[in-house]
């Protein structure tokens, strides 16, 4: 199979889809390999590196597409990069296509395999593609939250951890799953006074064992959302539904509740975000306020850590991206179930319930697809 790596073109997005040890281990196994032109260079990869493995470099963007039968990327192909996807050529990167229509459309357009790192599922529920980058982001959040609490940023200009005779800042953390865990897990490490929400009390319970004594744990509803977030300095929201949109958890009005100078950080933006007033924002530009409440909305949070992100990614994709090569698509999702599971869009039909959930669309079983 030809494979291509582009390199990734959303604003400060330094990571890859194939560091040079996946590229040498699929040229081993008897595939062509070709990464766009200083492609690695922002995760700390060079072309050199790629090319000694046995892989070849592509001048430019199209050349990479043209001569791919499976694109490989770290984030879903944005409107410059419609036009190059072929009917018939597999894209595996994430998509999150509840979140936008028209990159949902797109790609039905296109014809192309949409294999979605976000929904591939393992039997127990895990997924395996979506963790590394949520256990970055989970950790980022606070990094990032920490930073634009200070007033330089127009924060409450609160220290997390606080400082004997002073306390420490209150983080609130919607959702514990992966996002949720590992944010409460920096923050508890910093000294901060941290609550988790969340819906399961099976998870509650687990956490309760796993958790430090500065971590309380409360069962996620409306009310004791609002009666958290009212005395919050930094609000995290780490709530996902596997491939679907994330419910508006923090309303308009209820910022006015909110501390002047406290900090949102969304996790879940990519599939729209859990706060109602939530938008986009890029590591250039990745705050705004609303009712004197600082937004943090950066839709590639571990993009700003290319390094880490791109080596924590590649160790979980390329185990499915090596099947899918050598079993081709069809025969590589029909042995493995949790990869079946990633398959959201093929031949302009949606075969993702929570992507046709979204937007009305018509649902096709994916295993029609795959005799």
């Amino acid at each position: 199979m030809k494979i291509g790596v582009p390199k990734e073109i959303k604003t400060n997005e330094n990571r890859i889809a194939l560091v040079p040890a996946g590229a040498e281990a699929l040229v081993a196994a008897g595939h062509s390999v070709m990464i766009e032109k200083s492609g690695g260079e922002g995760s700390g990869f060079s072309d050199e590196m790629y090319t000694v493995v046995g892989a070849t470099i592509g001048v430019d963007a199209d050349a990479v597409w043209r001569e791919a039968d499976m694109i490989m990327k770290v984030k879903e192909p944005i409107a410059v990069e419609w036009p190059r996807m072929k009917k018939g050529q597999v894209i595996f990167t994430y998509f999150h296509f509840a979140a936008d229509e028209k990159l949902t459309k797109a790609h039905q357009d296109s014809g192309a395999i949409c294999i979605a790192y976000e929904t591939v599922e393992l039997p127990n529920r895990e997924l395996p593609l979506l963790t590394p980058m949520s256990e970055v982001a989970g950790r980022m959040a606070v990094q990032e939250g920490a930073k634009y609490l200070e007033k330089l940023y127009g924060g409450r200009g609160v220290l997390l951890g606080g400082v004997p005779g002073v306390a420490p800042a209150k983080v609130v953390i919607i959702g514990g799953g992966v996002v949720g865990v590992n944010a409460a897990k920096m923050a508890a490490g910093l000294g901060a006074k941290v609550t988790v929400l969340d819906v399961s009390l099976e998870r509650l319970r687990y956490l309760s064992d796993v958790m430090p004594a500065n971590v309380t744990l409360i069962y996620s509803n409306r009310h004791n959302i609002l009666e958290q977030i009212h005395t919050a300095d930094l609000v995290v929201g780490g709530v996902l539904i596997p491939g679907a949109k994330a419910p508006k958890l923090v309303r308009r009005e209820d910022l006015k509740t909110m501390q002047q100078g406290s900090v949102i950080v969304d996790v879940a933006i990519d599939q729209g975000g859990c706060f109602e007033t939530i938008h986009a924002t890029t590591h250039e530009n990745p705050t705004y306020v609303v009712d004197g409440v600082i937004h943090y909305g950066v839709a590639n949070m571990p993009g700003g850590v290319p390094r880490t992100s791109t080596l924590a990614l590649t160790n979980a994709t390329f185990p499915y991206a090596l099947l899918l090569a050598n079993k081709g698509w069809k025969q590589a999702l029909r042995d493995n179930a949790a990869l079946r599971k990633g398959l959201n869009i093929v031949e302009g039909k949606v075969t993702y319930p929570g992507v046709a959930e979204a937007f009305g669309m018509p649902l096709s079983d994916p295993d029609s697809f795959l005799s």
